[in-house]
């Protein structure tokens, strides 16, 4: 199993099918035009930094962007309806938070959450072994509630997304500080990439932090 991140809040999760996540261009925001290629999109809001599935190549390409429950090559989706604000997506609308199962591995992808999630949300979702999270303050979650989730959620790895790197166009804080809220021995820096197998995942919930 592989992950690779293609920067802001895009990842494609590879084994023996490939998922993309919330893909962008680049070039609307500033940073290195993404080279996607993949069989399944799952797209979290209809923001132009996270909705740019003409990008991604495939042959017989699925895009999902609803909240639905569905098998696709093996690898079992559920959407779940959220918000983009803390005020029932009266600023910002709503979001897709997506459970992704592929080879035994659990993923979350909170997309652009903006709240915290009630106790349905959570039973939805379990207990993910790898969880992706927003934490650049301003447009998702602030930075103490990103932290608080994330300790909620217990997955074995958590991977911060949605904040601020270099040509970053877009208004949103840095990752440190997220990265503040956790002991220094529980956060490991991973380069673009990284492989694992299910049961190489720590049991101490460690944060791998990506870069371009």
């Amino acid at each position: 199993m592989w992950i690779r991140w293609h920067g802001h809040s895009c990842f494609e999760l590879r084994d023996g099918a490939t998922v993309i996540t919330d893909p962008h261009d680049g070039k609307s925001i500033g940073i290195p035009a993404p080279n996607l290629k993949g069989d399944i999109v799952v797209i979290s809001h209809d923001h132009f930094d996270h909705n740019c599935a003409r990008v991604v190549k495939g042959q017989g390409l699925s895009i999902i962007r609803d909240p639905i429950m569905t098998v696709d090559r093996g690898v079992r989706i559920q959407g779940i309806e959220t918000c983009h604000d803390s005020q029932n997506g009266e600023k910002r609308g709503k979001n897709i938070v997506f459970k992704i199962e592929m080879d035994g591995v659990t993923f979350c992808h909170l997309g652009d959450l903006g709240h915290m999630l009630d106790e349905e949300q959570l039973a939805q979702i379990g207990v993910p072994d790898i969880l992706f999270i927003p934490v650049g303050n301003v447009f998702t979650l602030d930075v103490k509630s990103a932290v608080r989730l994330a300790e909620e959620m217990r997955p074995k790895v958590v991977i911060p997304m949605h904040y601020r790197i270099g040509g970053l166009s877009l208004s949103i804080r840095p990752v440190d500080d997220f990265l503040a809220g956790f002991p220094e021995d529980r956060v490991l820096k991973v380069g673009n990439e990284m492989e694992f197998k299910q049961n190489e995942l720590p049991e101490n919930g460690e944060v791998w932090v990506f870069s371009l």
